[in-house]
């Protein structure tokens, strides 16, 4: 894997700081993302912002570049020069490849694609039972997917199994990587892998507080 991000996989301290202290960002960011109880999708932005954050703690800010231009579909950040997609999930859901409401170019993105950035993605799954996990159920975690590896599944399954369009005379919200397609991804020998607990943490958080002392300044 030729890739800068595979060093935050082998840096063994930084493994232990992200099984600890993601839960609990990926906590806070659902409490900034709630209203009467009920998560927005906005959560997703908070999340990638946060492993961006992860990005430029590890390799410092002037190697990952952040501008990146909306017309560049998949590519979230580049890093070292090398475009980097981010996802996040919850539990075994499709990841987005491309968002977008017009079914004719959804179409057109699905003909032409051929993966060409790697994805750093953080698949969640809270507070699962124990039960589970001795059964062998995969707790989630943090997961490199290099290129290779995508073109050889999407190959491997076709593109028809490996990204899923949106149904016909429905409002379409991109093209996905079909869930058979993302856990090939998940389980092959060359994607990299973090496992991580997911337990929310418990938090006495206000998401105006910090706005509110901004106004006693």
């Amino acid at each position: 894997m030729n890739s800068k991000a595979i060093e935050i996989f082998e840096d063994k301290v930084l493994v232990e700081r992200i099984k600890n202290k993601l839960p609990h960002l990926f906590s806070i960011a659902e409490l900034e993302s709630s209203r009467a109880g009920k998560i927005g999708m906005e959560v997703g932005s908070t999340r990638e912002k946060i492993l961006v954050a992860l990005l430029i703690y590890k390799f410092g800010g002037r190697n990952v570049e952040t501008q990146i231009p909306i017309t560049e579909t998949e590519v979230d950040v580049r890093l070292y020069g090398q475009p980097l997609s981010i996802k996040t999930i919850t539990g075994n859901g499709g990841v987005k490849v491309i968002w977008t409401v017009d079914a004719p170019k959804a179409l057109e993105f699905f003909a032409s694609y051929t993966p060409r950035c790697e994805i750093l993605l953080a698949q969640i799954k809270w507070d699962l039972k124990e039960a589970d996990i001795k059964e062998g159920v995969h707790q989630g975690g943090l997961f490199l997917i290099p290129v290779s590896v995508q073109k050889k599944i999407m190959s491997q399954i076709g593109k028809e199994k490996y990204l899923k369009l949106p149904k016909v005379g429905t409002n379409p919200r991109g093209v996905e990587i079909s869930k058979e397609g993302l856990l090939m991804l998940l389980q092959d020998r060359d994607t990299k892998c973090i496992e991580i607990v997911w337990r929310h943490s418990k938090i006495d958080y206000n998401p105006y507080k910090r706005w509110v002392d901004y106004w006693k300044e």
